[in-house]
């Protein structure tokens, strides 16, 4: 007998993947949310999933209800009848902790790349068996028949604890979430908590300080570019216009060479993370060899279109490390062009801990504009901290940039434009588009 699932909260990212996959897997599924539109629905609705507005009659005591993390009593009146009629929820981690037990699960975490590097898990692993997974992106597969589960495993206020998976990935360690964490060392403590529930091989970034003093119960294995401190390396890079090449070797045995069809340093290092794992789990590295050169990348990740032959990048870049990456992946591709950075700093809390270091970032590029700071529901702005203060830090002084307005986008000729943050950068990079596009029709 299938159940009905309801998701509050259905566009957020986790559960609309979570959503897609139980829906593929014979359940009846619908969720209810706000009336803006999200990147994340489009999938909900051309699978048929019914997406609803919020409204206490969609809470039935016999669906099994998955509630979304940022919901809470006194700001969803379906939570609020939920708790006053004592039908019982489960948040997103909660549900996913048991759902998990069912299958040989393998699960990415990390302060950054964990999305792109579970799309790449997934995209390997289910195109040589079958394999369920949910990706950051809000892509989602479900197949009741499936042995493994793909994941990614979120640290954001230890949602993670749920988790016990047989292998799991760590891509690295960093501040972020400050209105969360308290420090480097609470974000540390988060992941050597997450790490002894592993139970059957961890697989670690082994040029990242703060991961080499991760423990577990589990085997370790670390990997990297540096041969004498890892298990496996990366080496013999190859690094072009079209994709990026490497060999890989463990504990000295040659594991043979591979493509990806991505950019960036950060990129060789998940898929090496992958290559390790299966090979570990005993997959047929012939087939991960096959399988990485066919990766077509996952949503808001180093995300590419042309507009009236203009080279328009969509990043979620929203911390000082992965700017870095996608520019220099940006670099990569595009070694010619100038790279005009358009960044929107992504809460007040993040902003004032890292503004430092995100103007060292930005200055990465040639060019830098930005965009208001888009604050969290969780926060107050309380004036502590404006974007003018980062463009003063930048050395190419960088400009402020309105959404109503973005023609000094204009003033550069074989650029290409990197859009990157977490809040409604995309606002930015559509009324640019439009302009792009308007200037061609104007011509004709």
């Amino acid at each position: 007998m299938t159940k009905t699932y309801h998701f509050i909260g259905i566009k957020g990212s986790g559960m609309s993947a979570l959503a897609l996959m139980l829906h593929q897997m014979g359940h009846k599924v619908q969720g209810s949310d706000v009336d803006k539109y999200y990147f994340t629905q489009r999938g909900l609705e051309q699978a048929g999933i019914s997406i609803l507005p919020f409204d206490e009659k969609n809470i039935q005591p016999d669906f099994e209800i998955i509630a979304g993390n940022a919901f809470r009593p006194d700001n969803n009146v379906e939570i609020a009848y939920a708790d006053a009629n004592g039908i019982s929820y489960k948040r997103y981690h909660e549900f996913l902790g048991s759902f998990m037990r069912d299958f040989v699960s393998l699960g990415v975490a990390g302060a950054h790349g964990k999305t792109s590097t579970t799309g790449i898990l997934s995209h390997v692993l289910s195109n040589i068996t079958d394999t369920s997974y949910l990706i950051g992106d809000g892509t989602g597969r479900g197949s009741a028949n499936a042995k493994y589960f793909v994941f990614e495993s979120d640290e954001y206020e230890r949602h993670f604890m749920p988790y016990h998976p047989e292998y799991s990935i760590i891509t690295n360690i960093d501040f972020d979430h400050p209105d969360y964490f308290t420090s480097l060392e609470d974000v540390f403590n988060a992941f050597n908590d997450y790490a002894k529930q592993i139970t059957k091989g961890l697989f670690i970034y082994g040029e990242d300080e703060q991961l080499r003093r991760i423990t577990s119960n589990a085997p370790i294995y670390y990997y990297g570019f540096k041969e004498e401190d890892n298990d496996f390396v990366a080496h013999d890079l190859l690094r072009s216009t079209s994709g990026s090449g490497f060999k890989v070797s463990f504990r000295g045995q040659e594991l043979g060479e591979f493509q990806i069809p991505s950019f960036g340093r950060h990129n060789i290092m998940n898929a090496t993370a992958v290559i390790g794992l299966l090979y570990t789990a005993g997959l047929d590295l012939n087939l991960v060899r096959e399988h990485l050169k066919t990766f077509g990348g996952v949503k808001r990740r180093f995300t590419e279109k042309i507009v009236n032959e203009t080279v328009i990048i969509d990043d979620f870049a929203h911390h000082p490390t992965e700017i870095i990456a996608t520019l220099d992946a940006s670099r990569q591709k595009y070694p010619s062009k100038e790279i005009v950075a358009i960044f929107q700093p992504h809460t007040f809390t993040r902003t004032i801990a890292l503004l430092d270091e995100f103007a060292e970032a930005l200055n990465q590029a040639d060019s830098v504009y930005l965009a208001q700071i888009y604050g969290s529901a969780r926060e107050v702005d309380n004036g502590d901290v404006k974007v003018e203060d980062l463009a003063e830090k930048i050395v190419k002084r960088a400009k402020v940039i309105d959404v109503d307005n973005v023609s000094p986008l204009l003033d550069h000729d074989n650029a290409v434009y990197v859009f990157m943050g977490a809040g409604d950068i995309q606002t930015y990079e559509y009324s640019f588009e439009r302009l792009l596009s308007n200037l061609t029709s104007n011509v004709q």
